[in-house]
């Protein structure tokens, strides 16, 4: 509201050409004025809108002294992403109108530094919070103060496993991660290579198609709007041969192998056909010579391991449970031998022999309760023969050589370093 004459006399006081100054905006008296001096008033502006003139109407008469701009209230969206670290630093995007004179941004009550590059746009350093979870943004500008806009704190992301961790080194099969904070994921690799695609199933699961990789573990990584987590090896990367000999593959037999057959550093392969590869034969070539030096390798780790327990005799009828075990010389199996996951597919067994292993005729590996046969490691001192129509299942790294008997069938892999592979009308699978 104007102040009206009696309201302004308390000025009297003052020269009587000022006394009786009032002021207008465009058409619209100031709601409040107070003669400061001869030269300057103090007015409290009325509503209005867009640029109008500002006029001083005294005793003397009225003169326009200027011009005032009205301010549109602002209004904002944020540009995606809408969430980030709890750590700040990051940079958001405000778009929308009346940001020119902005004076200040908080993300809930922390205010954030911010870069005004036009009336349509704030460029905004992101603060850091004490918690997660969401809180407003609010702009405050000369022509009003918004809000409503939601930004969303978020944890950093955890790994707590991949399964199956263990693969083809050909890559294409599919992988859960479970963790924690995985809403917001932006990205996953494997050995610093993205995945060839993967999912967010929930907070807690993503679902990864795994890409080609190098024989060995290799780190896995989820990259999210909260931070990157880091699992050190929890992949391994296999090889793709069922089958390799260090001095020859024989086979009598119609024998069907899945995957690759090779000999390195020796050169004799026969007995194919009537066998049959479902993949490809290597005689000493770069792969052949790559997998016999990975063998070393994975055999002299499995040699490695320290023991949980020891083994000794025959092992039909146990039930292993996860973990390393140890046979300082000979074992064989009659019957049934059990490895029980409990529950984890992850679970792994390690089985050293001190020299050798032998199976009697028809007997079997039961793998129960998630047990895998990609997850069981024979370490065999010298050479491992198996019994005609023995079911066996694992990875046999043999020193020296396999002999597989007629009508066994493995799950797994026959790998040997120095000696043979001898093959008699088998069906050999590499379990992945």
């Amino acid at each position: 509201m104007c102040q009206d004459e009696d309201a302004v006399d308390v000025h009297d006081h003052l020269p009587a050409r000022i006394r009786r100054r009032v002021t207008g905006y465009g058409s619209r008296r100031a709601a409040s004025f107070t003669v400061l001096s001869d030269s300057t008033t103090a007015t409290v502006t009325p509503s209005g809108h867009s640029a109008v003139p500002v006029s001083v109407t005294t005793p003397g008469g009225t003169g326009v002294v200027g011009s005032f701009y009205y301010l549109p209230p602002p209004s904002f969206r944020l540009l995606p992403p809408p969430a980030g670290p709890l750590t700040g630093g990051n940079t958001a995007t405000l778009t929308g109108l009346g940001l020119y004179t902005t004076y200040e941004v908080l993300f809930g009550a922390q205010a954030a530094a911010f870069t005004v590059d036009s009336d349509g746009q704030l460029t905004v350093t992101v603060p850091a919070a004490a918690s997660a979870g969401p809180v407003t943004i609010t702009v405050r500008t000369r022509g009003g103060t918004a809000g409503g806009v939601v930004y969303t704190y978020l944890d950093s992301p955890s790994i707590t496993a991949v399964t199956p961790n263990k693969g083809p080194v050909d890559g294409g099969n599919l992988v859960v991660i479970t963790g924690t904070a995985f809403s917001y994921t932006t990205g996953v690799t494997f050995g610093g290579t993205p995945a060839l695609s993967w999912r967010i199933a929930s907070d807690t699961e993503i679902h990864a198609l795994l890409p080609a990789g190098e024989l060995g573990p290799v780190d896995v990584s989820v990259i999210t709007l909260g931070g990157t987590v880091t699992a050190s090896d929890a992949y391994t990367y296999l090889g793709r041969f069922a089958v390799l000999g260090g001095a020859s593959v024989t086979n009598t037999g119609p024998s069907e192998v899945t995957g690759d057959l090779g000999v390195s550093p020796g050169t004799s392969v026969t007995g194919f056909p009537p066998g049959q590869v479902h993949g490809t034969i290597h005689i000493t070539d770069a792969d052949a010579l790559q997998a016999h030096a990975d063998l070393i390798a994975t055999y002299d780790t499995a040699v490695a391991q320290l023991p949980d327990a020891s083994l000794s005799g025959d092992l039909g009828g146990l039930t292993l449970a996860p973990g390393v075990y140890n046979a300082p010389t000979s074992l064989a199996l009659t019957g049934t031998l059990t490895l029980d996951a409990q529950g984890d597919r992850n679970a792994e067994w390690v089985l050293q022999t001190g020299s050798t292993l032998t199976t009697a005729t028809a007997s079997r590996m039961l793998l129960i309760n998630g047990a895998t046969a990609r997850n069981v490691i024979w370490q065999i001192g010298s050479s491992a023969t198996l019994g005609t129509d023995t079911a066996f299942a694992g990875r046999i790294l043999a020193l020296t050589s396999i002999a597989v008997n007629a009508g066994v069938t493995i799950q797994g892999q026959a790998l040997a370093i120095n000696g043979s592979v001898t093959l008699d009308t088998n069906t050999i699978t590499r379990p992945w």
